[in-house]
């Protein structure tokens, strides 16, 4: 129950005005910060909405597999740029962000994450690795404004996060297929 609020708290946070302009206001704090942070809200508040419909998650996601691809789909939904755009123009884009990114994709990501075998986590960090090397390159190496909303340089800084998003995620595949855990514990 305290995650449950705890969540719910930081979701009403992130939904408050000034907060969602401030935020919005920077493109790589948009999307590599506000947009995980609805995700990590949404991962806390599941706790309560699992324990809610125990039978809802054993019947739709019993391997883990069918909620990862909603969660995959929601999350390069939001990395496109027309889609960040939109949420800065349009209000009900708005307000689907904010129940997507807590409900579609941190629920599903909390619930279908104990489920997967470690192949499968890497091979959806993997996925994930590729698609920020995707993006990275897309918004450094393109000349024209993506997002109308943003300047070219703040399309530039937010592709060099995603590249080095994913040379982290590089970085903990290698120490994931080097060390075996089982020697610490």
């Amino acid at each position: 129950m305290n995650q449950f609020l705890f969540g719910l708290a930081l979701l009403i946070g992130l939904m408050i005005p000034p907060v969602a302009n401030l935020m919005e206001s920077v493109m790589i704090i948009h999307m590599h910060m506000q947009m995980p942070m609805l995700v990590i809200a949404g991962f806390f508040m599941a706790g309560l909405i699992q324990g809610k419909f125990p039978s809802f998650f054993e019947k739709y996601n019993q391997n883990g597999v069918p909620g990862i691809l909603l969660f995959t789909i929601i999350m390069v939904y939001w990395m496109l740029p027309r889609t960040m755009d939109e949420a800065l123009t349009v209000p009900s884009v708005e307000i689907f962000k904010f129940i997507s990114l807590p409900f579609l994709a941190g629920v599903p990501l909390r619930d279908s994450w104990k489920k997967l075998s470690k192949i499968g986590k890497n091979n959806v960090i993997t996925l994930f690795t590729v698609i920020f090397l995707g993006m990275g390159w897309l918004y450094v190496q393109a000349n024209a404004q993506l997002c109308h909303n943003y300047l070219v340089i703040d399309q530039m800084i937010l592709g060099w996060g995603f590249i080095t998003m994913a040379i982290c995620m590089v970085i903990y595949l290698i120490y994931s297929f080097i060390v075996d855990p089982t020697k610490y514990e």
